[in-house]
């Protein structure tokens, strides 16, 4: 039960945070805000698995408060597929396409700089 808190947890503050980095974004042509906090995620996702890969695992606690709760909520990988079948349905396929190769190219290669960052960093 204690785990499920700190997901819990974890969740509200993702999930704060996502709204208030996309409210502060324009979405109204291209969903820059979802974008960028997907590929924010990815990076900070990715320099959590790194600094882990590197220093050893987390305890389940921490665990479950910074990469299930607040990245997992953070992200937003469900408000993705629904904006690119939302353009889909209204025939904009390609706009469709286009947000998913910049969401796949960006959030894969922010991990990617994420890792890195960590592993540098831990130099």
């Amino acid at each position: 039960m204690q785990q499920v808190l700190w997901v819990g947890a974890g969740g509200f503050i993702g999930a704060v945070l996502r709204f208030g980095v996309s409210a502060c974004l324009p979405s109204d042509r291209f969903s820059a805000g979802t974008l960028f906090v997907n590929t924010l995620g990815c990076f900070l996702i990715g320099a959590v698995a790194g600094w882990v890969g590197a220093r050893g695992e987390l305890d389940p606690q921490t665990r479950g408060l910074l990469i299930v709760g607040v990245l997992g909520s953070f992200t937003t990988f469900s408000a993705f597929g629904d904006e690119v079948v939302e353009l889909a349905q209204v025939g904009r396929h390609l706009a469709a396409a286009g947000i998913v190769a910049a969401h796949l190219c960006l959030g894969l290669g922010a991990v990617v700089a994420g890792r890195a960052l960590a592993l540098f960093a831990l130099r």
